[in-house]
């Protein structure tokens, strides 16, 4: 089941230009396969008797969208940040100046240390994160768009996984979301 606006027509007015948004309202805003994946992951977390939160930058809020749209989450989430900026990621989430410097914000390394400071901020016990190049723009020879890095950070075990990934930024975004959750779910096991 996919997850929908409850409206069934919306007219969003400025001044005198009026959109309608009926298309756009009842189209998914979380897909099929990602809630299929949140729902599990909701299954090992109350197995574990964990809890999680999110740090992303190329997805934007997506894992956590995802998390979120299943019923009773707040039982185990406690929270997402998007880091978009470096500053971001070394004030907030305690990335080290010197990873960002030196092997820049996509890579194993940022992804990583990401995944850890979320754990620290929130306080959880899994921490889930996502840094890459969803494109269009920001690719170099080095870095391609659709390079991206997911972690999750557990007290048990820390995983990391470098993706290459092809379509739009759309794509590249939900792709990663979607590979991300699959990372966590697999690091925490069935809890059982």
């Amino acid at each position: 089941m996919s997850v929908q606006y409850d409206c069934l027509h919306f007219i969003f007015g400025v001044g005198d230009t009026r959109i309608d948004m009926s298309d756009t309202v009842n189209r998914p805003l979380v897909p099929d396969d990602i809630i299929n994946l949140a729902d599990h992951l909701a299954n090992a977390l109350r197995g574990r008797g964990w809890n999680c939160a999110t740090a992303e930058s190329c997805t934007g809020g997506g894992i956590a969208l995802g998390i979120t749209s299943i019923a009773g989450s707040s039982d185990y989430m406690h929270g997402g940040i998007v880091a978009y900026s470096n500053t971001v990621k070394h004030q907030l989430l305690s990335v080290c100046q010197d990873t960002l410097d030196n092997v820049g914000a996509v890579s194993e390394a940022c992804a990583r240390e990401m995944a850890r400071g979320v754990r620290s901020i929130l306080n959880t016990d899994v921490g889930i994160s996502s840094t890459g190049i969803a494109g269009p723009g920001g690719a170099t020879t080095r870095k391609p768009v659709g390079l991206v890095y997911i972690a999750v950070s557990t007290p048990e075990t820390e995983r990391v996984r470098e993706l290459r990934l092809s379509g739009n930024r759309q794509q590249v975004m939900q792709e990663s979301a979607r590979l991300a959750l699959e990372l966590a779910i697999s690091a925490i096991g069935d809890g059982a």
